[in-house]
């Protein structure tokens, strides 16, 4: 029988709770928390991060999801709330020289807005006045005197061409050629111009004398040669009178547009923003015909996208970062960190043509960008889901300069040679991740330390005293006035504090995902609403708990009716030699519970020692195939320090098809490989869970409040007889938080909770005989469980050795009939 001295009590199975004893008899009785909760180490660790400015020292949170990461980052970074005096506007504008290499201007905060608005009114301002001005009186009158100089001039030329080809006798005539007209100089027979291909013809038939013919041809070619004279004279008239018109405007126009220009830079003297300015002066000054153009009138413009350029559009100005009017530290949050997103772009269109376009005013700013002089909080899983994403990022953080719009994997068909000037940016980037990612990162990625030297983790849980009590309390409170929910009763408290202790694991623990604990305290104010509570009381919360299984344990109950239908096969009464009750935890993902599974042996006579049908099956893990090394080592120290283990042992884990791991089973199959060897039967109304040394202590398992839960439901299914139970390694004593339903059945005697040490203490439990203790000559107290093992390894040695004997002899008898006789002699025959 188990030994009831080292049975726990119900006391044992629960953490005890009490917060009449804080003077709390609801949630009304404290103050709604502001604070962050059980996490001071990652806090100090945040804090840190946030005073130190220098290159690198970027914030990576970890921490289990629900922990308050984004709570906590979020209130933090609210208390940095004051003016930053070195936050910039940006601003792109075109370079005139290399269009496809805007230049970036950075100003002061709210200075960008200034000078856009600047620039804008200048080039207004001149779009008005240069038309009146080319409209004037004066100016159309010094235009034209020049052009009418210039006109005199080249009149005079062509007149004297003109009288003196008369005078020599030829005219100048034009001729249709195709959809164009030809000049052609012919010359005068009988006054009438006729071709020289004609006069040919006429010399040909007799008609035309051929020396005057000649004599005309060297008066044509010397005419031509005149002719091409006066047309070079002409054009360089024409071109000495654009260069005076063009003088003429310069010198109206010219003070116009430098004393705007001049006005700008001494409001902007910085030297970036004064090149800029002189490049466009310079500009406007070389094309002023654009200002003779007329403003087209509304409506004649093409709808978008196949719109015609503004005329002065090259010379608006790209506002891309304004912080006018930003008065606090800028913290983006970007829940969509996509290039584009991050980084900014530059957007396209189709211009008539049907070609993509794009240019300096179409750049935009990203959320790298915008956060410059702040914060920029990521979460780690929605930036490595997107294309191309990391790369950039750590380049930008590493050098602190930013490229937009070089990139862009959704655009690869459509890409501009655009390439903006980078700009520098000083931010501090705030990346939320899982722990799994953050050591794949610092394993993967060489440089991830140098961009991410501050590392804030979050804990799951907290210890378990009366402050962290009444923060849960204040947590409550504030859940409960946030959401306009009903306050919670002393016992309600008390439950949700409970469900934070199992959440944690440990009875001196509780959870700090307070985002589950958020969950369940609404959800719980919902059935206390729907059965009329004025308060919610422990039974709501307890409900909720229940409900909020329920959503998610069809697994489970399927499970449980295959037990009920003998589908699994598991035995809660009785004794079996070789038989034993392992426990194992199901994990869905969000939900888990534990189960009984059958684990049997078969021991024989051979030298295989300890075969594990699960990993012959390729269906063992890892941890499960060092685990039963680690109890072979166990058999051989106990039973093997002065002879051979001979013996054959196979293991299995009835109707497990889909695969074991963990070492959590292996004091579960040494007690079932001593009762197979001892041929002592094993209660098997008791379950077994533990890890266990090759010294054969046990060791903690993980699940044990769930694996206790899970064997206790098919007990109870089954029937309970005062006669179940679990054993369990001590060291989880600590851990159990079980269902009240269990604490209860433990309390009336029903169920059975037995902690153990060694394998020695639990076989005597299953068993109800002493597992016995080494004497000095070898062996062990005779009776015990380890005696009988001993000589049923004694007695398998003595058959293994004589069959192994019999069989030499076999072998040797074997080999002499197969012998061959030697030949006989031969006499020699006489002759």
């Amino acid at each position: 029988m188990p030994n009831k001295s080292s049975e726990l009590k119900a006391k044992d199975l629960t953490p005890r709770i009490d917060f009449k004893k804080l003077n709390i008899s609801s949630s009304k009785d404290a103050e709604p928390c502001c604070s962050v909760i059980g996490q001071e180490r990652a806090v100090k660790a945040i804090r840190l991060g946030l005073k130190i400015h220098s290159r690198g020292y970027n914030i990576f949170v970890t921490g289990l999801t629900g922990t308050g990461r984004s709570t906590t980052i979020k209130q933090l970074l609210e208390e940095l709330d004051h003016f930053k005096p070195d936050l910039q506007d940006v601003c792109y504008v075109n370079n005139f020289q290399s269009p496809d290499s805007p230049i970036a201007l950075i100003f002061k905060a709210g200075e960008g807005r200034v000078f856009k608005r600047d620039v804008e009114y200048m080039i207004a301002s001149l779009r008005k006045s240069i038309p009146k001005v080319f409209m004037s009186q004066d100016y159309k009158a010094k235009r034209s005197a020049i052009a009418s100089d210039f006109g005199d001039r080249q009149k005079k030329f062509i007149n004297d061409f003109e009288k003196k080809m008369s005078d020599e006798g030829f005219v100048m005539v034009q001729l249709q050629v195709g959809l164009g007209v030809h000049n052609e100089l012919q010359p005068l027979v009988d006054n009438e111009p006729v071709s020289v291909g004609k006069l040919e013809q006429l010399v040909k038939e007799g008609k035309f004398a051929a020396q005057k013919l000649e004599e005309i041809e060297q008066k044509l070619e010397r005419l031509k040669r005149e002719m091409s004279v006066v047309e070079i004279e002409s054009k360089k008239l024409a071109m000495k009178m654009e260069e005076a018109l063009e003088k003429l405007d310069q010198s109206i126009i010219s003070p116009l547009i430098i004393d705007k220009i001049d006005v700008l830079k001494k409001k902007f003297p910085d030297k970036k923003v004064v090149g800029y300015l002189d490049q466009a002066a310079a500009t406007l000054l070389g094309e002023l015909d654009r200002f003779r153009e007329a403003t087209p009138r509304r409506g004649e413009e093409e709808a978008p996208p196949f719109r015609k350029r503004e005329p002065f559009e090259e010379f608006t100005i790209n506002l891309i970062l304004d912080n006018s009017e930003t008065q606090k530290t800028p913290v983006i949050v970007e829940h969509s960190p996509s290039y584009r997103n991050l980084f900014g772009s530059t957007e396209r269109v189709v211009d008539r043509y049907g070609y993509w376009r794009t240019d300096f005013s179409r750049i935009r700013a990203g959320s790298l960008l915008k956060a410059s002089g702040g914060f920029l909080v990521l979460h780690a899983m929605d930036l490595f889901t997107e294309v191309g994403v990391w790369q950039p990022l750590k380049r930008a953080l590493m050098t602190g300069l930013l490229e937009i719009g070089s990139f862009d994997p959704f655009y690869m068909m459509a890409g501009s040679g655009l390439k903006p000037e980078p700009l520098p940016i000083k931010l501090k980037v705030v990346l939320i991740g899982e722990r799994r990612i953050y050591n794949a990162l610092l394993e993967l990625e060489e440089d991830f330390k140098k961009i991410f030297k501050i590392k804030a983790e979050f804990d799951s849980q907290m210890k378990m005293d009366d402050t962290a009590l009444r923060q849960y309390v204040s947590f409550v409170r504030k859940i409960t006035e946030e959401d306009s929910l009903p306050a919670f009763d002393n016992s309600a408290l008390e439950a949700i504090a409970a469900q934070g202790s199992r959440l944690a694991g440990r009875k001196d623990r509780i959870s700090t995902r307070f985002t589950n604990i958020a969950d369940l305290i609404r959800e719980a104010a919902l059935v206390a609403g729907e059965a009329k509570h004025k308060m919610v009381k422990a039974g709501d919360v307890i409900q909720a708990i229940r409900q909020g299984q329920e959503r998610v344990n069809l697994i489970e109950d399927r499970i449980q009716e295959m037990y009920d239908n003998d589908l699994l096969l598991i035995s809660t009464t009785g004794k079996a030699v070789g038989q034993i009750n392992g426990l194992s935890v199901f994990d869905t993902g969000e939900y888990a519970f534990g189960r009984p599974t059958r684990l049997t042996v078969s021991v024989s006579v051979g030298r295989a020692g300890v075969i594990n049908i699960e990993r012959e099956a390729e269906l063992s893990g890892p941890i499960h195939n060092k685990g039963v090394l680690v109890l072979s080592g166990y058999l051989r120290g106990k039973f093997a320090k002065s002879k051979p283990l001979v013996m054959s042992a196979s293991i299995c884990f009835e109707q497990s098809y889909s695969g074991v791991d963990g070492d959590s089973a292996s004091s579960t199959e040494i007690y079932a490989i001593l009762s197979a060897l001892a041929g002592l039967p094993i209660d098997q109304g008791i379950a077994v869970t533990g890890s266990v040394n090759q010294l054969g202590l046990i060791q903690p398992i993980g699940g044990v409040n769930e694996k206790i839960e899970g064997f206790f439901a098919v007990c109870k299914a089954k029937g309970l007889t005062g006669k179940q139970g679990v054993v369990i390694p001590v060291q989880n004593v600590a851990d159990l938080h079980l269902k009240d339903e269990v604490v209860q059945a433990v309390e009336k005697g029903k169920f059975h909770i037995y902690p153990a040490t060694t394998i020695d203490e639990g076989i005597q439990i299953l068993t109800g005989k002493p597992a016995g203790k080494d004497l000095p000559k070898g062996g062990f107290t005779a009776g015990s469980v380890f005696d009988l093992v001993d000589k049923a390894l004694d007695k398998m040695a003595k058959e293994f050795k004589e069959s192994e004997q019999r069989g030499n002899d076999n072998n040797k008898k074997a080999a002499k009939k197969k012998a061959p006789e030697p030949p006989k002699k031969r006499k020699p025959k006489r002759k």
